[in-house]
């Protein structure tokens, strides 16, 4: 039966108008309306469990909108960043999907369905550098905290907007949608790193679809058709291990790869189990320095 629902449900996405309704849940998440924010403050914290006592300020009148509320500022000492030099970091808080090392030019997306990370990272030549590389794919949920991130000190390369679809990134959707995260709209960043190519993937979803990097601001919603690939060779932005990168303006999901051989994944950490921001979920191996 519940195989049954989740199909149905996953259906449902089909026919649904996806961008526009993205687009009113953007407008309503940003309404300044002081009754309004405030109700959705309360109400959909409660709903997701959110824990209002991590936050800088737990204070909903301190908040101008509901998505201030929902990008809010941790905090410090609430998440700890693991110090260990060779610690490769998880970039954000959530739930493991799926990790460990591509089958060759191929990443699992659920039990069953593999994708192509050619496809995912929309033919950038990087791709090649990934065989056989290590991956992590993190779903956040509306409780957790939403900024993203560096797993490692790097220097940013060039970014990558792919316009797409805007399907649930909910654990049953991802059964049941085939190719999910090459297909929905995504931000990606490639970064050089000391140890090799950094490759961060911030995937837009259904009603949650506003991705911002803190170098460029908001990326999406984004009315370009094709994709757009920015270079950021002269510019030198440079992010140290721990710094934010980027945050989703709700939740979806980002995915991290690296090539073959630099890092080693943490053996206890298994799809399903739960991460926060800092937390070590590689290990980097001893290996000369490669750029994308």
């Amino acid at each position: 039966m519940k195989t049954v629902i989740e199909r149905i449900l996953t259906g449902l996405q089909y026919l649904l108008p996806q961008h526009p309704l993205s687009r009113v849940v953007y407008l309503l998440m940003r309404c300044e309306t002081t009754w309004v924010k405030n109700l959705l403050i309360r109400l959909i914290s409660r709903l997701a469990g959110i824990n209002r006592d991590e936050a800088l300020s737990p204070d909903k009148n301190d908040y101008a909108s509901f998505n201030a509320w929902f990008t809010r500022q941790l905090k410090h000492g609430v998440r700890l960043f693991d110090p260990d030099p060779a610690a490769f970091l998880s970039p954000c808080d959530g739930t493991i999907s799926e990790t460990g090392d591509l089958r060759g030019k191929r990443i699992l997306q659920a039990k069953g369905k593999q994708y192509s990370v050619q496809d995912l990272l929309a033919g950038d030549p990087v791709s090649e550098q990934l065989l056989n590389g290590y991956y992590a794919t993190i779903y956040l949920s509306p409780r957790d905290y939403h900024r993203i991130h560096m797993p490692l000190s790097g220097r940013l390369k060039r970014m990558i907007h792919v316009p797409g679809r805007l399907f649930s990134v909910a654990p049953y959707t991802v059964r049941h949608v085939p190719r999910l995260f090459a297909r929905n709209e995504r931000v990606i960043s490639i970064f050089e790193t000391d140890t090799g190519p950094l490759v961060m993937v911030m995937v837009g979803a259904m009603l949650v679809s506003s991705t911002q990097t803190t170098w460029a601001g908001e990326i999406t919603p984004n009315k370009n058709k094709e994709v757009s690939v920015i270079d950021y060779p002269e510019h030198n932005v440079t992010l140290s291990k721990g710094d934010e990168m980027g945050r989703f303006n709700m939740g979806s999901t980002v995915i991290v790869l690296m090539p073959a051989d630099l890092v080693h994944g943490e053996a206890d950490l298994l799809p399903g189990c739960a991460v926060k921001v800092g937390q070590r979920l590689a290990t980097l191996q001893p290996s000369p320095g490669v750029t994308p």
